[in-house]
């Protein structure tokens, strides 16, 4: 099995099979998609799922900066090339700061953005290695004020940060996607933000927002989506910028390629372009 493994991921760091393929055949050699996403952090710790050339035109580096509750842990990256970036929050799901966020920060910077995704974990230690369940139980004892501080602070820290233009956009997907909405409630001198499948406001907090907003949603995810509706009819209410993106077919979560039963290439592609479109354009 270890052979099998060595070899799907040599294919994967290559190029001969895409993220998606590489972790749906992944989980059928170790009997499974929880031993898979088990097995990802420990190739990325041991051998990093992006090879040395694929992060040949970036800086990485973890990072703290002043939060809420004292220092909070963040990976960031940002091009090799050029001095002042415009900046994006990027938010995690309920799993805490996983390689696949770490992957989606790099891909930001590779589009010319400098990208920071916090660990909302920090106080409670961190986001805890190779145990998912954990990091979910760690998240449902967060204190949500502070937590949404912490996040607000990252704003204030990419805004005067030297490598910024002082333009700072926010995305998050999940619990992430809600964050991303309390940020833009919390944080008045945000210029974007763009939830991935998040838990809406309320009126009363969208009549705060001052960031246009750009919303994604899967067409199959009866958790979430009964709040579109109320959502929408708040910010028309109070005549905020909005676009509201509904993918048929696709599942909560599609955005996460690590996760063969949730990831939908088209809906995740389309929206990545849409997202990308919106940012260059608000950030500049």
């Amino acid at each position: 099995m270890d052979e099998k493994i060595a070899t799907l991921y040599a294919d994967y760091r290559q190029g001969r099979l895409n993220r998606r393929d590489f972790v749906r055949k992944l989980a059928i050699v170790a009997g499974g998609t929880a031993a898979a996403a088990a097995l990802i952090p420990r190739m990325e710790k041991n051998n990093s799922l992006f090879s040395e050339q694929d992060d040949q035109d970036l800086n990485t580096e973890s990072i703290t900066y002043p939060g809420e509750s004292g220092e909070i842990k963040a990976f960031m990256a940002w091009p090799k090339t050029g001095k002042k970036f415009p900046a994006v929050l990027i938010i995690h799901e309920n799993r805490g700061l996983q390689p696949h966020i770490k992957d989606v920060t790099r891909r930001m910077a590779k589009e010319g953005f400098l990208s920071l995704a916090p660990d909302a974990l920090s106080p409670l230690g961190g986001t805890p290695e190779n145990d998912l369940d954990k990091a979910v139980k760690m998240i449902g004892q967060l204190d949500n004020d502070k937590t949404i501080k912490n996040l607000v602070a990252a704003v204030k820290y990419l805004k005067t940060n030297p490598l910024s233009t002082g333009k700072v956009g926010c995305t998050g997907f999940c619990w992430g996607g809600g964050m991303t909405n309390q940020v833009a409630v919390n944080s008045p001198d945000l210029d974007a933000a763009v939830p991935y499948y998040g838990k809406q406001p309320t009126e009363e907090q969208v009549a705060k927002i001052k960031a246009p907003i750009m919303a994604h949603y899967a067409g199959d995810d009866s958790f979430i989506n009964p709040g579109i509706p109320a959502f929408e009819e708040a910010l028309k209410k109070y005549k905020k910028e909005y676009q509201i993106f509904i993918y048929d077919g696709a599942k909560h979560a599609f955005n996460n390629d690590s996760n063969p039963e949730r990831y939908n290439e088209k809906a995740a592609k389309l929206a990545w372009s849409r997202t990308i479109a919106f940012f260059k354009e608000k950030l500049k």
